[in-house]
C-alpha cells in the first residue's frame, strides 16, 4: 500500500506505520527492533563489526610502523643537515610570519580607509558609520585636553614672567 508509506497515490496520511520508531521512546523502539531481530542477523553485524575493526587496527599498526621506520631512516639526513635546516626553517617561518602581518595591516588600512570615507561622505551624522559617535566624543575630549593645556602652559608663562 503506497499511502501506508507515504509514497504518493491517493489516500492514507502522511505518518504511516514506517514512520512510527521515529516517534515512539528509545525503550520501545530497542524492544521492537529486538523481537524482530533473528539471531543470524545479529551474528552477522557482530562478524562484520569485527572484521571491520579488525581491520582499522592492522591499517593503524601499519602506519605506526612505517612512521616509526621513516624517522629511523630521517634522523640521520635530519641531524647531518640540521646546520641548514635549522636557518632555514626560521629564515622561512620570518617570512611567512612578516608576509602574514603585512596582510593583516594592509587589510585593518583598508577597512579604516572605507570607515573614513563613509564617515566623511555622511553630512552631518545622518547615516554616520558605526563608531562615528565616538569619535565626536574623543575629538571633544581631545580639544578640552588641548585648551587645558594651553591655559596651563600659559599660567606657567606668567609665573615665570613675574
Amino acid at each position: 500500500m503506497a499511502g501506508e508509506h507515504g509514497r504518493g497515490g491517493g489516500g492514507g496520511g502522511a505518518v504511516g506505520e514506517h514512520y512510527m520508531p521515529v516517534i515512539r521512546s528509545d525503550d520501545q523502539r530497542e524492544d521492537q527492533y529486538q523481537e524482530k531481530q533473528p539471531a543470524a542477523v545479529s551474528v552477522a553485524k557482530g562478524v562484520a563489526a569485527a572484521t571491520a575493526s579488525g581491520s582499522m587496527l592492522v591499517l593503524a599498526g601499519l602506519t605506526v610502523t612505517g612512521t616509526v621506520l621513516a624517522l629511523i631512516v630521517a634522523t640521520p639526513l635530519l641531524v647531518i643537515f640540521s646546520p641548514v635546516l635549522v636557518p632555514a626553517a626560521f629564515a622561512a617561518s620570518l617570512l611567512a610570519a612578516g608576509f602574514a602581518s603585512s596582510g593583516a595591516f594592509g587589510a585593518a588600512a583598508v577597512g579604516l580607509l572605507a570607515w573614513m570615507y563613509r564617515y566623511l561622505q555622511s553630512p552631518s551624522g545622518e547615516h554616520a558609520p558605526a563608531g562615528a559617535d565616538k569619535v565626536e566624543h574623543a575629538r571633544a575630549r581631545l580639544d578640552d585636553k588641548a585648551h587645558d593645556v594651553r591655559d596651563w602652559v600659559q599660567h606657567r608663562l606668567d609665573q615665570a614672567r613675574t
